[in-house]
């Protein structure tokens, strides 16, 4: 990808890169400095993480507990500022520990500077996640 690279570009790479499991790929999407918020986060998960490397550890084994199989409804919104995007967007697969279906609607808002994501804010239902024994993301709780 390049500094000239659209949003709505580098964001639908960044979904085919998630799906192809090649998560190193998808964190190179990301500034050095970028944020990762988590609005809805439940009590104990991460609500906010700070820079790249934080970015890769979180998301580091993510295959190991998601896999991912499509993403049948996505939507991607321009806003009024040139590098936000808005995205309403459907994921589905199985959760690999207990081999159950996964299937989670997500609204993102998004912020790409220079070709790289600089701010991401996941609005993602925790109540979709059925079973709270299961740390579907590997997050510390």
């Amino acid at each position: 990808m390049s500094v000239n690279t659209a949003p709505v570009d580098l964001y639908r790479h960044g979904l085919r890169l998630l799906l192809d499991k090649d998560i190193p790929a998808w964190v190179d999407l990301w500034d050095e400095n970028g944020i990762l918020e988590f609005p809805f986060a439940p009590e104990g998960w991460p609500k906010r993480l700070e820079g790249k490397a934080a970015v890769a550890e979180y998301m580091r084994g993510y295959p190991d507990r998601i896999d991912l199989h499509d993403f049948p409804y996505v939507e991607i919104h321009r806003s009024t500022a040139p590098q936000t995007i808005v995205v309403e967007m459907r994921g589905v697969g199985r959760l690999v520990a207990t081999d159950s279906p996964f299937d989670m609607s997500y609204i993102a808002v998004v912020t790409v500077r220079n070709g790289l994501i600089t701010r991401y804010r996941d609005y993602w239902n925790p109540l979709a996640v059925q079973d709270p024994a299961v740390d579907f993301l590997g997050s510390e709780r």
